[in-house]
Parts: structure tokens; C-alpha cells; sequence
């Protein structure tokens, strides 16, 4: 790569990445406001005497897809070309998304076709998202992985400000099926712009391994069987999402019961996640220490900023709270995900995406159905002060599952060029 290309933008210097990374932006967006203003609108507008426990079923429905349907992403993402799956799974939920806001325009949809619509999106996005990163390597040059891993990662960031501020306005100002058409017309353009999209690198990889043998597939246990260091940090951070993942349910409670508020203050906390999100994706690779210490001290500065607004109420200090955790996520995200880029075998990072995607996802429907049935029987202050204590234990456990044996490998790992599909990692 030439001087002049490499200070060009990363989406100007490989614009096919930026198209498919856009079409990533919009679904994520798409998806993050139909839960947003389903739960405000559940909160808000339909919810009777079980609010919270409406809104933590719905979440818990929305999420159990990237869970259940681990092995069979694995297998799909796998063994069909990555612009088929990122399109066709785009396409199928603007369609689900379409049929769901004529018929919500038509007369009120009942809670079971809710939760439907919100089953069959997550099970579109669970397929896109770990296909995207599985193929990020196939995008753009080896020198731009690291940047591209961080722009994947911001995806959810911007996604969380977009649809997270737009989902409430949308449910304020149309109801419900003005957030289901919006989100339809997102998908469907996600789908025609990955579908204008060229994979310059997994062609040059189908030629470079023509006449070999296919590479053999293992289970996503024995993935992760060989990896025990990356075993131990997904584990720990499987136990935090429990916590950190309430937030989603917490937060129009503590709108509606503490703040006294409306949709709009509910918009403006889901772009302060989304903001420090964004930020701490975009600034994590430049902080200093290994990555276990970065965690370890991301995750209790988010305890600390969870149990604030349970001690001190106000729409500031709910504000600059959820900002800090949000630079918290984004900064391990980024951190993390481009060290298991480098430590994940090639022929691996299928399952190993999928299985990950799915560990993590795991704990969300625990948490939403958990904090929601709560949330009817605590107050939200309560709650936020449970989420800060249940951080502190799970920032110790990080930082001993790692101890200091990690560091050398890790930081040789770091050195090392990230390996494609079909070449030794």
C-alpha cells in the first residue's frame, strides 16, 4: 500500500468494505430501534399492571436467537459466501419488518405478532453480525484489519445512538407501526447496498486454494476447547453482561419512575450509551496496559457508573453515567475482538464468532427477564445499585483469570499479521 492510499480514509481506501459496513449500521440500527421503541412503547403507551415484566419478556425474546441458533450460524456463515448470507439475512427482515408495519397500520398488533416480529429480526441480525466479522479479514487489506475490526465494532455504537434516539421519538410520534415500517425500510437498503459490495479478498483466497483439500471443520467445543485463555475471558464476560445488559430494561423504568419523563429522556439515555460507546470503540486501541488490566479496570469504573443514579437521582448524573459505561463497552470491545482476530485459528473463526456471539448473548435473556420481573417489585434506583454490586465480583475474576502469564503471548500474538481463511495462523 502506497503512502498517498494509506492516509486516505479506511472506507475510501476499500469502499466495498465501507458499503457492507453502512449495510451493518443500518441493520443494527434498524433492529436496536424496534427494541427500543417496542419497550417504550410496552413502558409507555400498551403496558398495564407488569410493565417491567412486558418489557423484560420482549428483550428476552429479542435475544434468544443469537443463543439458540449458534451452531446453525456457524454452519451458514461457513459455507456460503459471506455476501449471500449478509444479504439474504438483510432482505428477509426488511420483508418481516414490511409485513409487520401493514399490518400494525392496518389495526393493533397483538403482543404475541410483537414478540414475533422482534423473534424473527434478532434471528436476521444474529446471522449478519458474526458473518460480517467473520469476513472482515476477506474485505480489506491485511494493514487495515485492526482499523476495520474497530469500525465493525463502532457499528453497535452508532446503532445504539441512531436507533436508540430515534426509537422512542418514532413510537412518540407514529406508535408502533411507524417504528416497524422505519426499521423495514432500513433492512431493505442494507440488503441493496451489501448486495453492490465486491469481496476482493476471499477471491483472492478461493484462487490461492483451488485443488486443496477443504479445511476440516471442528466443533464449537473443541474451538473453544483449545483456547483456554480466550475460554476464561469470554466466561467472565458472559457474567458481567448479566448486569450490564439490564440496563436496556432498567432504563425506561428509571425514565418513568424516577425521572418522571418521556420517550425523549429515554432517547437522550440511549444516545449517551450509544456516544460513549462510540468514543470508547474509536479510543481503546490506544490506551496502554494488556488487555486482562484494561478490562479488569473498565469493568469496575462501570460498576461504579451503573450504581450512581441509585444513589444520586437526576437526569445529568443518569446522563454522564451511561456515557462512561458506554466508553467502557466500546473500549473492551475493540480491545478484545481484535485480540481474538490475531489468537483464533483462521479455519476457526466461523464457529469461534458464532460461539461467542452466542455465549454472550446468552446471559441477555437472563437479564431481561430477571431485572423485568424486578423491576415490578424494586424500585429502579434499587436496581441500579444491584447492577454496580454484581460488576465488582466479575472485574476480579477478570483480572485473576488472566494473572500475568498471558502478557508475553498476548503481546507476541499483537505483533503478529492477522491470518486469512486457508492460511496458517
Amino acid at each position: 500500500m502506497d503512502s498517498r492510499a494509506a492516509r486516505r480514509p479506511l472506507v475510501l481506501r476499500n469502499p466495498s468494505f465501507g458499503r457492507v459496513w453502512t449495510g451493518q449500521l443500518l441493520t443494527q440500527a434498524a433492529s436496536r430501534m424496534f427494541q427500543v421503541g417496542a419497550v417504550w412503547w410496552l413502558v409507555g403507551f400498551a403496558g398495564g399492571h407488569h410493565r417491567g415484566l412486558d418489557s423484560g419478556l420482549f428483550l428476552m425474546v429479542s435475544t434468544l436467537p443469537a443463543v439458540t441458533l449458534a451452531p446453525v450460524v456457524a454452519r451458514v456463515v461457513a459455507r456460503h459466501a459471506p455476501r449471500t448470507v449478509l444479504a439474504g439475512a438483510a432482505a428477509v427482515a426488511g420483508l418481516v419488518a414490511a409485513t409487520g408495519a401493514l399490518l400494525a397500520q392496518a389495526g393493533a398488533l397483538p403482543m404475541a405478532a410483537v414478540y414475533a416480529v422482534g423473534l424473527a429480526l434478532a434471528a436476521c441480525q444474529a446471522l449478519f453480525d458474526p458473518c460480517l466479522t467473520t469476513s472482515v479479514p476477506e474485505l480489506v487489506d491485511d494493514a487495515d484489519i485492526e482499523a476495520a475490526t474497530g469500525f465493525e465494532l463502532s457499528t453497535q455504537s452508532v446503532a445504539g445512538l441512531g436507533g436508540g434516539l430515534l426509537g422512542p421519538l418514532v413510537v412518540d410520534a407514529g406508535g408502533l407501526p411507524g417504528v416497524v415500517a422505519t426499521s423495514a425500510v432500513a433492512y431493505l437498503l442494507a440488503a441493496l447496498l451489501v448486495l453492490s459490495a465486491r469481496f476482493p479478498q476471499a477471491t483472492a483466497r478461493a484462487r490461492a486454494t483451488v485443488g486443496d483439500a477443504a479445511p476440516v471443520r471442528r466443533t464449537l467445543r473443541q474451538v473453544l476447547a483449545g483456547l483456554p485463555f480466550i475460554r476464561r475471558v469470554l466466561v467472565c464476560f458472559a457474567a458481567a453482561n448479566v448486569f450490564t445488559t439490564a440496563v436496556y430494561v432498567v432504563m425506561p423504568l428509571y425514565t418513568r419512575g424516577v425521572l418522571h419523563s418521556t420517550g425523549s429522556t429515554v432517547a437522550s439515555l440511549e444516545a449517551a450509551l450509544g456516544v460513549g460507546t462510540l468514543v470508547g470503540s474509536f479510543t481503546g486501541a490506544r490506551l496502554p496496559g494488556r488487555p486482562i488490566a484494561v478490562g479488569s479496570m473498565c469493568l469496575a469504573v462501570m460498576a461504579a457508573a451503573l450504581g450512581l443514579p441509585g444513589l444520586v437521582a437526576g437526569h445529568a448524573v443518569a446522563f454522564g453515567a451511561l456515557a462512561v459505561v458506554g466508553w467502557c463497552v466500546g473500549v473492551i470491545g475493540v480491545r478484545f475482538v481484535a485480540l481474538f482476530q490475531r489468537l483464533v485459528p483462521a479455519d476457526d473463526k466461523p464457529e469461534f464468532f458464532a460461539v461467542m456471539q452466542a455465549l454472550l448473548g446468552a446471559t441477555f435473556p437472563v437479564a431481561s427477564l430477571v431485572f423485568g420481573a424486578l423491576g415490578d417489585h424494586l424500585t429502579a434506583r434499587t436496581l441500579c445499585l444491584v447492577q454496580g454490586a454484581g460488576l465488582v465480583p466479575v472485574a476480579l475474576a477478570l483480572w485473576w483469570a488472566g494473572g500475568r502469564k498471558d502478557g508475553d503471548a498476548l503481546r507476541a500474538a499483537a505483533a503478529q499479521p492477522f491470518a486469512r481463511a486457508g492460511e496458517t495462523s
